[in-house]
């Protein structure tokens, strides 16, 4: 008998390929879905079965989740989505019996860090609090910063200016995974009967000054490295940043990026134990090979 899975976050990018993996691992998907989009279309013609809810409530919810064998969310947004809308989701679980569910984490590991360093991150041990209160089996997945965001968002490599761009100390590793890495890692964890509270993954482990070099080898133009300062200034500019510029209501405004980096760049940040070798067959990206992908599609 196939495992139900229910996907919560299925319209955004990592929502989708958990899903996909999920159905070529044989698993029964279930998307919960508030608006449809091409990724939702694409699933349900591979053999996903969407779940419309109108207005995400905990009896919608709960009808939703009778049978299922375990819930992933991946969820986005403010705290009115990873708290508020995970708990009912949470709740509801509870209710219907459902003996697994995987939050939507998918971050550095939050539980080396102290509250108020991170808001984003805050949200997600808040909601932790009404998880593990509960009487369901629950697994969060580590896996640093996605990879894919060094060839645009996250300002580290400049192509344009030829240089790496880093705070803190040149060799220090930074953990790095693909979202389709953490996809398929998740995929395979919500397969299971049972798995530990805390999975950490890193797709590679890289430091400035290796990122320097390898993208010289990869795309054969000399980059430079630029260190503006480190850990201590990061904060203050971080603060200031917030001060004059909070755009609170924005889900990623310019400060938590940085504040991401510096969390990065903290030596608390190094994930111990990595679970890269829990299941066979997971060929995991490095960032070499990320680039040359990157610079074949130029």
């Amino acid at each position: 008998m196939s495992k139900i899975i229910l996907v919560a976050g299925a319209t955004g990018n990592l929502g989708q390929r958990i899903s996909k993996y999920l159905l070529e691992n044989g698993a029964e998907v279930r998307l919960l879905v508030r608006h449809r989009n091409q990724a939702i279309t694409d699933l349900e013609k591979a053999g996903a079965q969407i779940i419309s809810v109108q207005n995400w409530t905990y009896e919608e919810l709960t009808k939703a989740c009778k049978g299922v064998s375990c819930i992933v969310s991946a969820l986005a947004g403010l705290r009115d989505v990873v708290v508020d809308a995970q708990k009912v989701l949470l709740f509801a679980a509870v209710s219907a019996g459902v003996p697994r569910f995987i939050p939507s984490d998918y971050s550095l590991d939050f539980t080396r860090f102290s509250p108020g360093e991170n808001r984003n991150l805050d949200w997600r041990r808040e909601f932790h609090t009404y998880l593990d209160q509960q009487p369901i089996a629950a697994t969060t997945i580590f896996n640093g910063a996605f990879m894919d965001m060094l060839t645009d968002q996250m300002p580290v490599i400049l192509f344009k200016q030829k240089m790496v761009l880093f705070w803190g100390k040149r060799d220090w590793k930074w953990d790095f995974t693909t979202v389709e890495n953490t996809a398929q890692f998740t995929a395979k964890v919500a397969m299971e009967d049972g798995s530990p509270r805390y999975l950490r993954v890193a797709g590679d482990r890289i430091s400035p000054s290796e990122i320097r070099d390898t993208v010289e080898s990869v795309y054969g133009e000399k980059f430079r490295l630029f260190r503006p300062g480190g850990q201590s200034l990061l904060g203050f500019i971080i603060k200031m940043a917030r001060k004059f510029s909070p755009s609170e209501n924005e889900l990623y405004p310019a400060w938590q990026g940085m504040q991401y980096m510096h969390n990065m760049i903290d030596e608390r940040s190094k994930m111990e134990n990595l679970d890269n070798d829990r299941y066979a067959g997971m060929k995991w990206t490095s960032v070499k090979e990320l680039l040359k992908r990157h610079q074949e599609s130029l």
